[in-house]
């Protein structure tokens, strides 16, 4: 059964956000795993790709943003707007205000929310959405780590 987890943060800052998401997604990357980072635009894309590059002094991260190009490199992360191809569908990153498209070959999403009255009240839908089609639903307080 698919699993959908919220990491709820207690700053409200965008950079606050990249910045955690930054460290799951080297997470996910040193542990062997495909991951597709959905966002809104291609600026935001831009954004978290540029993050990617320096939010750790010596890290390597391969990425990229999709632009419908199968990457070079098999394990490269893959962010943007449009849907996951095929072998990035298992792990999605949702950074978007949206629920994902085409969820059926997904295992696992990741969503990530800040202090922010209007991205909390995006994820409860998307929250229920997910409840609504089967994921086993965890979520995480980082006010309480």
């Amino acid at each position: 059964m698919p699993e959908a987890s919220f990491y709820i943060l207690p700053t409200d800052t965008l950079s606050e956000r990249y910045l955690f998401a930054c460290k799951l997604i080297e997470k996910a990357y040193r542990s062997g795993q495909f991951c597709y980072v959905y966002t809104d635009s291609h600026q935001q894309s831009e954004l978290l790709d540029d993050q990617l590059w320096t939010f750790r002094e010596n890290s390597f991260i391969p990425h990229q943003i999709y632009e419908e190009n199968t990457p070079k490199y098999e394990r490269t992360i893959l962010i943007g707007t449009k849907e996951a191809p095929q072998k990035w569908k298992k792990l999605i990153f949702n950074l978007s205000s949206k629920y994902p498209d085409n969820l059926d070959q997904t295992e696992r999403v990741l969503e990530i929310l800040d202090n922010n009255e209007e991205l909390k009240l995006a994820g409860r839908h998307r929250f229920r959405r997910y409840t609504q089609n089967g994921f086993n639903m965890t979520t995480h307080n980082m006010n309480e780590k």
